[in-house]
């Protein structure tokens, strides 16, 4: 919530400013912040509730036992004296310290590190005519909740981690939850839910050492991808910069597998989920990656909140693949249901179906995005499942994993799980039970009860579609569809640009250089040969080792696909953060205009001083949100250099790395001389020199729409 000082400002920590000294009398509890919001208020069987957001949370003025028992002293234990031993009646101690004790739950052991908005879809009706799922019916609205994560690391690992992301949303809709389970890549590392502990054991710290922590760069993970060559498609996502993203608001979003999909008409469809950013898609530079997890950790959860405080509300459209219900499930050659694959956009273009607005904060990490639990098994009438061997072994998985990570069965009651629709499943007891059933019959058929609850006659979640079931023997093989490892490995590769490429082939040689054993370096070496041989050539050199032969069988040719490119368009720019790069001798006038033109972009507009405090006189004054001892380059992603800056190792070294990050600089008047020591031209590619401050700043704005200068990759 910006203040009234800083309007553009986010990041307050609370709705209101604390007095200087301790409270001496009750005040209630403080309002949240005008962007949080909790689960809307329901009962565990998906009532709403007469409660309120503020009844979901603690109540009255005065500390209490968890029993409501009101407390004079939580500062010292009860004692035999003011020098003697802690008594065992001390009921308070022994009940605070074993909560406390208790507090922690099992992390995740993929997807651990987390962040998470409220948020609402509304549907285009676009998707009517291919499902009859409620929620993709026109002009229906639907609360959603959204968690993004990194897959290897631990809940306290870095944000910016080479890793794949997972993207899930839990959809509220009147006819039950629909949990979009996906990640920020379309394919997945195995064909086979059976391989999925391997994967993750491989992927996972090494064992003995517990390191390295969430990277990919050493010998287990190497070892296995290398021999495990179904891989190597989704090992070529993660070594680009796809891995790296710059915001969870600018990362595309898959749903990985394929779904079926039945209309009102009783017709069928095979169908992949996309989320495709209104931002559009970028990434972080591999420099700027790694000085962001030393700088802050806690970089995409921090801009994910920042953004919605600000307003600047990220959105996603959501849009469908859609291809025929074949019998054998194929498309264009293409094996449908090998998680493995993707569908070019070209040979099935992404129809949009609606828009996914992240708009409120969370109140409370744990209670939401820690507690929310999803299962692709989720559905609701209009979706269902395919034989994907990966996603039919998920359906069991995740279901499993809830129950011991949240306790027991009940974790639906929990609020942020809560369906928005009535809930009667005949589920009883067990763990955490929190609602209070009625009636003496929890079984079917009965009559004590009424013979209630009555099964339906009408839509209902399992669709169960008739299929033919070819005749076959039981046996653990794949289709022969499933063999090719490569062709579309190759397809990425060659869709790129020369400067994603250049990234890629830089991350494999960092990841293979990490390895221990030059055995699996040399294997791995193999495996790129079977996709491009210059791109083998490259990292071959890199690491110091020969380039291998090609395979007896040389690379497929294959068509590129220009969308599986990041560098192309122009986006929006709201939520971007300009630094604003001042000193005690910079006119105030030049600040106020920088500052009003950033802001009112959408912007986040934060100025650098070389000490804290403020700028300017009076009620005129203007907060320092930085200074040059706490600022780094990666926080921004443009800068404005005004007049009176004095060169120093910090500004220089400001000005330096938005140079090599490919950043939009501004100069204002005489700040133009800071650019002659680096040898940066004044008409360089996104280098703004010219004019009055207002006009170079609007020249920067208009910049970012590409997001980087990629023009000076080139120089």
């Amino acid at each position: 919530m910006p203040s009234e000082d800083s309007p553009f400002i986010p990041g307050k920590p609370a709705s209101s400013t604390p007095k200087f000294d301790e409270p001496q009398h009750p005040q209630g509890p403080p309002s949240p912040k005008s962007d949080q919001s909790g689960p809307k208020p329901t009962t565990p069987t998906g009532a709403d509730s007469a409660d309120g957001q503020a009844e979901q949370g603690q109540q009255g003025e005065y500390h209490t036992t968890a029993q409501g028992g009101r407390l004079p002293d939580t500062n010292h234990s009860l004692k035999a004296g003011p020098r003697g031993p802690v008594l065992l009646q001390d009921h308070h101690l022994r009940e605070k310290i074993t909560h406390f004790d208790h507090e922690r739950i099992p992390e995740r052991v993929v997807h651990a590190r987390g962040a998470a908005a409220h948020g609402t879809f509304v549907s285009y009706g676009t998707a009517s005519n291919v499902t009859k799922a409620g929620f993709l019916q026109s002009d229906a609205q639907t609360e959603v909740f959204t968690r993004f994560s990194t897959v290897v690391g631990s809940r306290g690992s870095a944000d910016a981690a080479r890793d794949t992301r997972g993207f899930a949303t839990k959809f509220y809709t009147s006819e039950g939850v629909f949990d979009l389970v996906g990640n920020n890549f379309p394919v997945f590392f195995i064909q086979d839910a059976l391989k999925f502990p391997d994967i993750v054991h491989a992927a996972k710290p090494h064992p003995d050492r517990e390191i390295p922590q969430a990277q990919s760069a050493h010998d287990t993970f190497w070892d296995f991808v290398s021999l495990h060559t179904e891989a190597t498609h989704h090992t070529m996502w993660q070594m680009s910069d796809r891995a790296i993203p710059r915001s969870f608001r600018m990362m595309e979003g898959f749903g990985v597998h394929t779904f079926r999909l039945e209309n009102a008409a009783g017709e069928t469809s095979l169908v992949k989920f996309h989320w495709k950013p209104q931002n559009g898609v970028h990434s972080l530079l591999w420099e700027e990656a790694q000085m962001v997890n030393g700088f802050d950790p806690d970089f995409h959860r921090r801009d994910l909140a920042d953004a919605i405080e600000a307003g600047a509300y990220p959105k996603w459209e959501l849009g469908l693949q859609v291809m025929p219900d074949s019998e054998d499930e194929m498309f264009e050659g293409i094996d449908l249901l090998d998680p493995t694959k993707l569908v070019p956009e070209e040979l099935a273009p992404v129809k949009a179906v609606g828009v996914l607005t992240l708009d409120r904060n969370p109140e409370n990490y744990f209670a939401e995005t820690e507690q929310v639990a999803f299962h692709p098994g989720h559905l609701v009438p209009g979706i269902d499942v395919t034989n994907d061997p990966l996603l039919q072994g998920r359906l069991f998985s995740y279901l499993d994993t809830q129950i011991s990570r949240l306790g027991g069965p009940n974790f639906s009651e929990l609020p942020i799980n809560r369906p928005r629709c009535p809930v009667n499943d005949m589920f009883r007891d067990g763990m955490h039970q929190t609602a209070v059933h009625q009636g003496i019959a929890p079984y079917k058929p009965n009559s004590l009860d009424g013979g209630n609850p009555f099964s339906t006659d009408g839509e209902h979640a399992l669709i169960d579609i008739p299929q033919r079931v070819a005749e076959s023997v039981k046996e653990r093989r794949a289709p022969k569809s499933f063999d090719d490892h490569f062709s579309q490995s190759s397809l990425f590769w060659k869709s790129l640009t020369a400067i994603e490429q250049q990234h890629l082939a830089d991350a494999f040689i960092f990841e293979l250089g990490k390895c221990y054993e030059e055995t699996i370096r040399r294997r791995e070496l193999k495996n790129i040969a079977a996709i491009d041989a210059e791109l083998c050539e490259t990292v071959a050199t890199g690491l110091g080792l020969d380039a291998p032969q090609a395979g007896e069988q040389p690379p497929k040719e294959v068509t590129p696909s220009p969308a599986l490119s990041q560098i192309k368009g122009l986006w929006p720019v709201t939520g971007r953060k300009v630094g604003i790069v001042t000193s005690a001798d910079t006119p105030f006038a030049q600040i106020t205009t920088v500052r009003a033109a950033v802001g009112n972009s959408g912007m986040v507009p934060l100025l650098i001083a070389p000490r804290g405090g403020r700028l300017g006189e009076g009620s005129e004054s203007i907060a320092v949100e930085r200074t040059y001892a706490t600022m780094r380059s990666v926080e921004f992603d443009a800068v404005v250099l005004t007049e009176g800056i004095e060169a120093s190792t910090e500004v220089d070294l400001l000005i330096s790395e938005s140079w090599r990050h490919l950043k939009a600089i501004a100069t204002c008047g005489s700040a133009v001389r800071l650019l002659e020591e680096p040898g940066i031209g004044h008409s360089d590619p996104g280098i703004f020199c010219d004019g009055e401050p207002g006009e170079v700043t609007r020249q920067l704005i208009e910049a970012l729409s590409e997001h980087r200068a990629w023009a000076r990759a080139e120089m």
